[in-house]
């Protein structure tokens, strides 16, 4: 199959008929589409200016915003998946237009328009991310009652810068003792949200995995916006849709940046198949959105022992994760 019918690009102004049928079919395969007709080059534009700007200023300015147990927002540069260490460095931050939300960012101080830009790109891509679960609940025809009930909330979602060096992202007189480096820059997993909105610089390494197996390349394509579905979307979906399994191969000759908005569930969603996808045959249990969400992420800060928390934990026959 050719790549743009594996990964096919959705104009999200006008989508036609042949389209919303592409993107179910990716949907049911792998979970990635792309978007056009966004209307938001300028201001991804000056978002990747200020991103590199971040990235590229002394060290000593993203340490300050260093992030902790007791606050995952902010900079990092060691983070884990799979129990292995990411080869990569990222900056988290949530809505900044929410006082009590705000109130847990972290921003770098000598970035006179590193706030205000990332400001607005929160609000444009927490609105997209809207217009974009209406896309996929228009191809799995839901009518308006069940839409409403399976949306996303923009408090509860979240923006992450991404750097990918070539090499490990960490000193070298600060390695002792850490986990080691993984086979991947980051290694495969699910997003654990609705869907995610991906932005990717032209440097390539995405990868997506289909449903025979096979990894596919997202290749970077100028004026599009890359599509995930998540964790929530295969749940609601009673597996019809799938979280789509992703991972970033290491950098050998230049580094890479890609910034991901990750859309989630509202904090005291109850997560579980729709009754009219899942008929008599529901695959999974409920849980809560904010349980689900702390114990997919508890570990990233430090390796506990065991692998994250999965959807597939409360697959219906799977044992309780308490």
């Amino acid at each position: 199959m050719a790549i743009d019918e594996l990964v096919p690009t959705i104009d999200i102004s006008d989508p036609s008929d042949d389209e919303f049928a592409a993107l179910d079919r990716a949907c049911r395969d792998h979970g990635f589409f792309l978007l056009t007709g966004h209307g938001l080059d300028a201001l991804i534009e000056e978002t990747w200016v200020q991103a590199r700007e971040f990235f590229t200023a002394d060290r000593s300015l993203r340490v300050a915003v260093e992030r902790d147990d007791q606050n995952p927002l902010g900079w990092f540069d060691r983070e884990l998946t799979k129990r292995k260490r990411d080869s990569k460095q990222v900056f988290d931050f949530t809505d900044p237009n929410t006082p009590a939300v705000d109130a847990y960012n972290r921003w770098p101080d000598g970035f006179d328009r590193f706030r205000p830009t990332l400001a607005a790109f929160y609000d444009a891509f927490s609105d997209l991310a809207e217009r974009t679960v209406a896309l996929v609940h228009r191809a799995l025809d839901l009518p308006d009652d069940v839409i409403r009930d399976h949306v996303g909330d923009r408090t509860t979602s979240s923006v992450r810068l991404n750097h990918y060096p070539v090499g490990d992202p960490v000193p070298e007189n600060e390695r002792d003792g850490l986990r080691e480096l993984g086979d991947m820059a980051l290694g495969y997993h699910t997003d654990p949200g609705v869907l995610t909105l991906l932005l990717q610089d032209a440097t390539g390494g995405l990868q997506a995995q289909a449903a025979n197996g096979d990894w596919v390349d997202v290749e970077p394509r100028p004026g599009t916006i890359v599509v995930n579905l998540a964790d929530a979307m295969q749940v609601w979906t009673n597996d019809q849709y799938r979280a789509a399994v992703h991972r970033v191969v290491p950098m050998t000759s230049t580094d890479r940046m890609s910034i991901p908005y990750f859309f989630n569930p509202p904090r005291s969603a109850v997560i579980e198949p729709i009754g009219r996808l899942a008929g008599d045959a529901p695959r999974y249990r409920s849980f809560v959105w904010r349980d689900y969400m702390r114990a997919r992420t508890e570990d990233n800060y430090e390796d506990l022992g065991a692998d994250d928390t999965q959807i597939a934990d409360y697959a219906i026959g799977a044992t309780a994760t308490g």
